[in-house]
């Protein structure tokens, strides 16, 4: 982690290593950035109404009043704006500075996708693809995006899918974690089978509004538990997609988890296979293990990195989930920001070290630098 208290020094990847990142969270300055890209109808909702997700914060972001919009200090644009609002600034203190040759854009926050108005969270949906494809992707080609899709209305998800499925500049489907039902229930399905007939993996960004607590007894009185409860979204995410034999009625379905950590899945896999082997005459459809899909179908960011007292006891659970499912992340511009030239303190090989930054990225979205 990286909490801004103090001006930030110079830091580079200590190998030198080119990296690709894969959460940056790109913001707009204000709403009137989407306009150009919206419906006058629209841009009227949006002035009159604001917004309504299913669920809202009682008082406003829970983010730390030192760190508005959960950013890092030295991240505000000299020019103004938000931080992530500035392509020129991102490029100078993000890619540059890490030596990023492949960034995954990931629009999160108020972006449409769990309005309690539908028709205008896909109006949204659809400004927020438009915007980032004309202001970020075609300007910088080391950036590329994540299509924005209202999924708890399916067939529209699907249309926006296909709308930008054949769009180079376009490398993934974005979904958040706290979905209304269980993600593996069938009234997502054909948002997965867009997904996976267009060759784009999808991308589950953690939090959401869902419209239900974070836990599962009722909404938590602190941010850190809404911090550590990603994980555990994330876990019954996974399940739910495993259970409900998502992977087994789409084998073409890629999976990305991200902003969760990823330490937590050997042990949840241990305990999904352990009762299965009981239970599995409750799930006919299942044909494998639990774990086997798992290892099939899901890769993982690696931000927030694991930081355990013993640190070299994070590369046990990256050697059972696999080298080649790790995708190096920093969640730019936020507090808790992993940077490149710290993330790996224990030594590894060369080969893993490039495979962490750069090359497992680049298979899974099918860059060719």
């Amino acid at each position: 982690m990286n909490v801004q208290v103090t001006p930030r020094p110079t830091l580079q990847n200590a190998s030198k290593l080119a990296t690709a990142d894969c959460d940056i969270h790109p913001q707009r300055s204000n709403d009137k950035v989407l306009h150009p890209y919206m419906e006058k109808r629209w841009i009227e909702h949006m002035q009159m109404f604001g917004s309504r997700p299913r669920q809202a914060y009682q008082a406003g972001p829970a983010y730390p009043k030192g760190q508005p919009n959960a950013s890092r200090r030295d991240a505000w644009p000299p020019d103004g704006g938000r931080p992530g609002s500035s392509l020129s600034f991102m490029q100078k203190q993000l890619l540059d500075e890490n030596n990023c040759v492949l960034g995954i854009l990931n629009p999160t926050g108020d972006n449409g996708q769990a309005y309690q108005n539908r028709e205008f969270g896909a109006a949204v949906c659809r400004g927020m693809n438009e915007w980032i494809l004309n202001e970020w992707l075609l300007p910088e080609p080391r950036l590329k995006g994540s299509i924005v899709v209202p999924f708890e209305d399916a067939d529209v998800a699907v249309k926006e899918i296909e709308r930008y499925a054949a769009d180079p500049h376009f490398v993934q489907v974005l979904l958040l974690n706290r979905t209304a039902e269980p993600p593996g229930q069938k009234r997502y399905w054909k948002v997965y089978e867009a997904a996976a007939a267009a060759g784009l993996p999808i991308g589950v960004h953690a939090f959401g509004f869902g419209g239900y607590p974070v836990s599962g007894s009722g909404w938590p009185s602190y941010y850190i538990e809404d911090m550590v409860g990603h994980a555990q979204s994330c876990q019954t995410f996974m399940t739910s997609m495993v259970i409900e034999g998502v992977f087994e009625r789409i084998p073409a379905l890629r999976l990305v988890l991200i902003e969760a950590g990823f330490a937590w899945v050997p042990s949840l896999a241990w305990r999904l296979d352990k009762l299965w082997n009981r239970l599995k005459v409750e799930t006919p459809h299942l044909k494998r293990l639990p774990s086997e899909y798992i290892h099939d179908h899901i890769w993982l960011t690696t931000q927030p990195m694991e930081e355990p007292a013993k640190r070299e006891q994070v590369i046990d659970a990256i050697d059972w989930i696999g080298w080649d499912r790790l995708l190096f992340a920093t969640d730019y511009p936020h507090w808790d920001y992993d940077d490149p030239a710290q993330v790996l303190p224990m030594p590894i090989n060369e080969q893993k070290k490039r495979d962490f930054f750069l090359n497992n990225a680049l298979k899974l979205y099918g860059q060719d630098l």
